[in-house]
C-alpha cells in the first residue's frame, strides 16, 4: 500500500479536491430476490479473524500517512446530531468543512485547498446549512425518517425527505425498520426502501441499517443486499446513536455484499461507516479496508465517506506532527 499506492493517493486527493469529481450511474435497483436474500451467508469467525489483521497488516508513515490522511478529509460527511444544535453550530461547521485544514499546514503539504465530502444536520438544520456552504460545492446531507429509532409512521417518514430535499438536502439518510429484519420481513423492508428513494427524487439516499440492533452479521448481509436491490446509492453502518455503531467485520460483511451486487448488475454502490470512528489511524484501516476488497474506484468521495464528528480533529493533529513534528492540544483543533 506504501510506496505503489501514495502517488495514487496524493493525486486523487489533489484531484478531488473540490468534490465529487467523479460520478458513477445511479443505482436503479432491481426486484426484490428472495433466493439471493435467502443465500447470504456470514462465517462470523472467519470474519472476525480477517478483521483482526487489518489494524496490522497495512499502515503508512510519514508523508505517505499525509497523503492518505488528506484523502480521508475529502471522504468526511462532517456532521452534528445533537439535541443542542444551533443555527451558529451550524455555521460554524460549515466554514469547518469550506476549510478543514489550516493553510499553513496545506502550503507545507504542498497541497490545493480541499474541503469534506458533506455536512451532515437534522432536516431542521438544512435551510441554514445550504445558505453557508453556497458557492463551496459541499453537498448537505439530512437523516431523515423519523432518525435514530425510524419507527413514525411511513407517510410522515416519506414526507420528511421530501421536505428536506425541498429545503435543499443533495443527500438524505435514512434508517430501515430493524424490527423487520428482525422478523425477516425483507419484502417490507424492500417495499420502504423503493418508496424512500422515490421520494428523495434527484437527491442520493444512504440507507442506514443501524447493524448494532440487526442481531447477526447474517442480518447485516441481507439488509444490505434487501436495500441495494432497492435502489440505496449508499448503505451505511450505523445512526451513531446504537450502543455498537461501525465495526471492522461489520463493514467486511457490507462492503463484500457491495461487491457481489456490483459483481452482479454493474451498479456500485458506496459505504458509510459512521459512528465511532474518532481516530486518524481508525481511519487509515478503513481505506485499507476499502482499498483491499473493493478498489481504488471506491476510495473516492462518490462511493465512499465517513460519518464523523471528532475524527477530523486527530486528523489535523496528525497533519500538523507531520509538518512541525510536535504533536498539538486537542482544543486547537475544535470543530463547534
Amino acid at each position: 500500500m506504501e510506496n505503489q499506492s501514495t502517488a495514487t493517493a496524493s493525486s486523487d486527493t489533489k484531484s478531488a479536491s473540490q468534490l465529487p469529481q467523479l460520478h458513477e450511474p445511479r443505482n436503479a435497483g432491481m426486484e426484490l430476490d428472495m433466493d439471493w436474500v435467502a443465500a447470504a451467508q456470514a462465517n462470523t469467525s472467519a470474519i472476525e479473524r480477517r478483521a483482526k489483521t487489518l489494524p496490522g497488516r497495512r499502515s503508512v508513515k510519514k508523508e505517505y500517512q499525509a497523503a492518505w490522511l488528506l484523502k480521508a478529509i475529502t471522504m468526511i460527511d462532517l456532521t452534528t446530531l445533537s439535541g443542542d444544535d444551533t443555527w451558529g453550530r451550524v455555521r460554524r461547521l460549515c466554514a469547518k468543512a469550506a476549510h478543514p485544514v489550516r493553510q499553513d499546514i496545506l502550503d507545507a503539504l504542498d497541497m490545493p485547498p480541499i474541503t469534506t465530502g458533506a455536512v451532515c444536520v437534522y432536516h431542521d438544520m438544512v435551510e441554514t446549512a445550504v445558505k453557508a456552504l453556497d458557492g463551496t460545492g459541499i453537498p448537505v446531507a439530512a437523516v431523515s425518517t423519523g432518525f435514530p429509532a425510524g419507527l413514525s409512521p411511513l407517510p410522515l417518514r416519506l414526507q420528511e425527505i421530501r421536505e428536506s430535499v425541498h429545503a435543499g438536502a443533495k443527500e438524505i439518510d435514512i434508517v430501515i425498520s430493524r424490527r423487520h429484519a428482525l422478523t425477516g420481513n425483507w419484502q417490507a423492508i424492500y417495499d420502504e426502501m423503493r418508496a424512500m428513494r422515490e421520494s428523495c427524487g434527484d437527491a442520493h439516499v444512504k440507507a442506514i441499517l443501524a447493524t448494532g440492533e440487526l442481531g447477526t452479521l447474517r442480518n447485516v448481509a441481507k439488509a444490505s443486499l434487501v436495500c441495494m436491490m432497492a435502489g440505496a446509492d449508499f448503505i451505511k453502518t450505523s445512526t451513531g446513536k446504537e450502543p455498537v455503531n461501525a465495526t471492522l467485520p461489520v463493514s467486511l460483511v457490507m462492503i463484500r455484499a457491495i461487491r457481489a451486487y456490483h459483481a452482479r448488475t454493474g451498479f456500485r454502490v458506496g459505504y458509510k461507516p459512521a459512528g465511532g470512528i474518532s481516530k486518524a489511524k481508525d481511519a487509515l484501516t478503513y481505506l485499507a479496508l476499502i482499498k483491499d476488497e473493493l478498489g481504488d474506484r471506491w476510495l473516492q468521495p462518490d462511493l465512499f465517506r465517513f460519518g464523523a464528528s471528532s475524527l477530523l480533529g486527530d486528523i489535523e493533529r496528525q497533519l500538523e506532527h507531520q509538518v512541525t513534528g510536535r504533536y498539538s492540544a486537542d482544543y486547537r483543533h475544535a470543530i463547534g
